[in-house]
């Protein structure tokens, strides 16, 4: 298989080098040069499969063609160790909880299947210097890739996120682990910390040296192996009977976990409509109601994991569409909440169904309940983080001291250790620099 820039300035790129440079030379996001379509008869037999199973049916589609099974199997297996339940939460509304990885978040299985995917290709390719990997966080990216790189031999991680816009246990999650992590405080938005890790590649100094590539969803290891849990979550329902006229509700914040269902669409999957549900960071919505796509400065919320005004991802959607807004939006609606109304959101839940949902999980719940399912349509909403990530601002709304889990509590337990820097390019870059220069 060979990997195509958006920008369609560069020559095509095998596997290796995609995942190993993540982002095209013409800053584009590499995008597959033919989308594998499982048939009927397998899609259909999911519902006897594990999730392990049915990640491996799917990642030997995408990827079975570029390294060997075994090798493959391998590393799917390692990455889902853990299940991803669907939870009935009314007659026709499920629960996909996500959060049941090692930083309970669902980017734990792109982290930990790009960590293993990126060591084997380094590996294979004998590269002899340190591969640094940069990863702009929003929230929970930082996290699960901190953890899903910790210890890998020839990798060096730098996790950039916005001072002050993480919550607490976020921020415990990748600037208390030291080895190969490094965690830099940048004064500014996630939209900052983005533009620093595009800026790094679009360095040639820099690439030419520090053999660079992301962790963030603009790599194909990382946003791909997310389509593993829309199969499982049918594959669920299927077996309960309740997985025909399928709606599913995204949380969107950069678009990956999005994109990553369409691509399970694509490949045969059958959903009847996703939405995109947004926080007041609702660019893309402005996007399905009018056709113009305005990036703008993200703004704070209670969802902070989607404060992200310029979607690196809304590329490769407006590329697997071809540029086409009738068929986007006819596929994709499109929802968004204030703070005030996420806040009335998990009250509701809680009282009506006994059910805790996060901020970008009562996005997720309300917009289906906006969208109007029908009798004959189940709902399917994705509860991508484990509420006590965001305890302060559930106790808050909810009056109550919500008990820590124990491997949120674990990563509580050390001690802090970041680097400050300014948004500025060239204090980002100097800093790397004379890191370069020491090794």
């Amino acid at each position: 298989m060979r990997y195509y820039s958006t920008n369609l300035s560069t020559p095509p790129a095998s596997l290796e080098d995609v995942v190993i440079k993540s982002l095209a030379s013409d800053k584009g996001l590499y995008m597959p040069e033919r989308i594998p379509t499982l048939d009927d008869a397998i899609i259909k037999s999911l519902k006897t499969k594990s999730f392990a199973e049915i990640g491996d049916i799917v990642a030997q589609a995408y990827f079975g063609d570029d390294m060997p099974r075994e090798e493959l199997s391998e590393i799917v297996y390692d990455t889902l160790s853990f299940d991803t339940p669907v939870v009935q939460v009314d007659d026709n509304v499920f629960s996909l909880e996500l959060f049941h990885g090692p930083t309970l978040a669902f980017k734990d299985v792109g982290a930990r299947f790009m960590a293993r995917m990126l060591g084997y290709f380094i590996r294979r390719k004998g590269l002899d210097n340190e591969v640094n990997v940069l990863v702009a966080t929003s929230g929970d990216t930082g996290g699960a890739v901190a953890n899903g790189f910790l210890g890998v031999e020839g990798i060096r991680v730098f996790v950039l996120y916005p001072k002050g816009k993480v919550s607490p246990i976020q921020e415990c999650q990748f600037t208390t682990l030291g080895k190969n992590i490094t965690a830099l405080e940048i004064d500014g938005t996630f939209d900052d910390c983005q533009a620093l890790v595009k800026a790094a590649f679009a360095d040639a100094d820099l690439n030419s040296s520090m053999n660079l590539t992301s962790a963030n969803s603009i790599n194909v290891a990382r946003f791909l192996p997310q389509s593993f849990y829309y199969f499982n979550a049918y594959a669920q329902l299927d077996a309960i009977g309740k997985a025909d006229n399928l709606i599913v509700s995204v949380p969107s914040g950069n678009f990956g976990n999005l994109t990553s269902g369409l691509f399970a669409w694509r490949m045969g999957l059958p959903v009847k409509r996703f939405i995109a549900a947004n926080n007041r960071n609702d660019v893309f919505l402005e996007y399905l109601r009018s056709g113009r796509y305005n990036p703008r400065e993200s703004v704070e919320t209670y969802a902070n994991a989607m404060d992200v005004g310029n979607p690196s991802n809304f590329a490769r959607i407006l590329d697997l569409f071809g540029d086409n807004h009738h068929a986007i939006s006819s596929l994709i609606a499109g929802f968004s909440y204030a703070d005030e109304q996420i806040a009335q959101i998990i009250k509701a839940v809680s009282s009506k169904y006994a059910y805790l949902v996060d901020p970008h999980g009562a996005c997720g719940y309300q917009a289906l309940a906006d969208y109007g399912l029908k009798s004959t349509e189940t709902g399917v909403f994705l509860e991508t983080a484990h509420p006590a990530k965001f305890k302060e601002t559930v106790d808050l709304i909810l009056g109550g001291n919500m008990a820590i889990p124990p491997k949120l509590a674990a990563f509580m337990q050390g001690s802090k250790n970041s680097i400050s820097l300014s948004k500025s390019f060239q204090d980002f870059k100097q800093y790397i620099y004379e890191l370069r220069v020491e090794s």
